[in-house]
Protein backbone atom coordinates (compact mmCIF):
# COMPACT_ATOMS: atom_id res chain seq x y z
CA UNK A 1 0.00 0.00 0.00
CA UNK A 2 1.22 3.33 -0.79
CA UNK A 3 1.39 6.24 1.22
CA UNK A 4 -0.75 9.39 0.40
CA UNK A 5 2.02 11.70 2.25
CA UNK A 6 4.23 10.61 -0.08
CA UNK A 7 2.52 12.21 -3.11
CA UNK A 8 1.44 14.78 -1.99
CA UNK A 9 5.65 15.78 -0.67
CA UNK A 10 6.96 15.18 -4.54
CA UNK A 11 4.53 17.20 -5.70
CA UNK A 12 5.61 19.93 -3.84
CA UNK A 13 9.31 19.62 -4.93
CA UNK A 14 8.27 19.41 -8.72
CA UNK A 15 6.11 22.91 -7.87
CA UNK A 16 8.90 24.05 -6.62
CA UNK A 17 10.89 23.98 -9.61
CA UNK A 18 8.55 26.10 -11.67
CA UNK A 19 9.67 29.14 -13.51
CA UNK A 20 9.16 32.51 -12.37
CA UNK A 21 6.38 34.05 -13.57
CA UNK A 22 6.72 36.95 -15.56
CA UNK A 23 9.90 35.12 -16.91
CA UNK A 24 13.29 36.78 -16.70
CA UNK A 25 13.81 35.80 -20.78
CA UNK A 26 11.89 38.59 -22.69
CA UNK A 27 10.60 35.75 -25.22
CA UNK A 28 8.60 33.71 -22.41
CA UNK A 29 7.43 36.75 -21.23
CA UNK A 30 6.14 38.29 -24.63
CA UNK A 31 4.85 34.40 -25.11
CA UNK A 32 3.23 34.81 -21.66
CA UNK A 33 1.37 38.17 -22.49
CA UNK A 34 0.61 36.71 -26.02
CA UNK A 35 -1.05 33.60 -25.12
CA UNK A 36 -3.95 36.20 -22.93
CA UNK A 37 -4.43 37.76 -26.30
CA UNK A 38 -4.64 34.54 -28.06
CA UNK A 39 -7.11 32.81 -24.93
CA UNK A 40 -9.80 36.03 -25.77
CA UNK A 41 -9.81 35.78 -29.65
CA UNK A 42 -10.33 32.05 -29.67
CA UNK A 43 -13.33 31.99 -28.22
CA UNK A 44 -14.30 35.58 -29.78
CA UNK A 45 -14.50 33.97 -33.31
CA UNK A 46 -16.85 31.75 -32.24
CA UNK A 47 -19.60 34.76 -32.27
CA UNK A 48 -20.79 34.82 -35.50
CA UNK A 49 -21.94 31.35 -34.96
CA UNK A 50 -23.55 32.43 -31.80
CA UNK A 51 -25.13 35.61 -33.95
CA UNK A 52 -26.18 33.52 -36.67
CA UNK A 53 -27.30 31.25 -34.50
CA UNK A 54 -29.68 33.53 -32.47
CA UNK A 55 -30.75 35.75 -35.24
CA UNK A 56 -31.64 33.37 -38.12
CA UNK A 57 -33.14 31.36 -35.49
CA UNK A 58 -32.39 28.08 -36.96
CA UNK A 59 -29.39 26.03 -35.93
CA UNK A 60 -30.58 22.64 -37.67
CA UNK A 61 -26.70 22.17 -39.15
CA UNK A 62 -25.31 22.48 -35.32
CA UNK A 63 -24.21 19.04 -33.57
CA UNK A 64 -25.86 19.03 -29.94
CA UNK A 65 -24.05 16.41 -28.71
CA UNK A 66 -20.72 17.65 -30.81
CA UNK A 67 -21.39 21.73 -28.57
CA UNK A 68 -22.41 19.14 -25.62
CA UNK A 69 -19.30 17.50 -25.64
CA UNK A 70 -17.25 20.31 -26.18
CA UNK A 71 -18.47 22.36 -22.88
CA UNK A 72 -18.04 18.84 -20.99
CA UNK A 73 -14.55 18.85 -21.97
CA UNK A 74 -13.90 22.38 -21.33
CA UNK A 75 -15.01 22.21 -18.00
CA UNK A 76 -12.72 19.12 -17.37
CA UNK A 77 -9.86 21.57 -18.65
CA UNK A 78 -11.34 24.95 -16.32
CA UNK A 79 -10.95 22.36 -13.52
CA UNK A 80 -7.73 21.45 -14.27
CA UNK A 81 -6.32 24.92 -15.02
CA UNK A 82 -8.28 25.82 -11.69
CA UNK A 83 -6.30 22.90 -9.47
CA UNK A 84 -2.96 23.79 -10.67
CA UNK A 85 -3.75 28.09 -10.93
CA UNK A 86 -3.05 28.37 -14.22
CA UNK A 87 -4.41 31.60 -15.12
CA UNK A 88 -3.98 31.59 -19.11
CA UNK A 89 -6.13 27.73 -18.62
CA UNK A 90 -8.86 29.01 -16.62
CA UNK A 91 -8.97 32.14 -18.87
CA UNK A 92 -9.33 30.38 -22.35
CA UNK A 93 -11.36 26.87 -21.15
CA UNK A 94 -13.79 29.41 -19.01
CA UNK A 95 -14.60 31.06 -21.95
CA UNK A 96 -14.36 28.26 -24.65
CA UNK A 97 -17.42 26.99 -21.86
CA UNK A 98 -19.54 30.27 -22.07
CA UNK A 99 -19.97 30.33 -25.90
CA UNK A 100 -19.52 26.55 -26.93
CA UNK A 101 -22.84 26.49 -24.02
CA UNK A 102 -24.73 29.21 -25.64
CA UNK A 103 -24.21 27.41 -28.77
CA UNK A 104 -25.80 24.15 -27.32
CA UNK A 105 -28.36 25.85 -26.04
CA UNK A 106 -29.10 27.59 -29.65
CA UNK A 107 -28.91 24.15 -30.87
CA UNK A 108 -31.36 22.72 -28.16
CA UNK A 109 -33.92 26.05 -28.99
CA UNK A 110 -33.85 26.25 -32.80
CA UNK A 111 -33.14 22.95 -33.89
Amino acid sequence: MSNPIHHIHKRKRVHEKLEKYPHPNNFKKIMDKFIFIVGVLGPAMAIPQVYKIYSAKNASSISLFSFSAYVFMDIIWLVYGILHKEKPIILVYSLWAIINSIIAVGAILYS
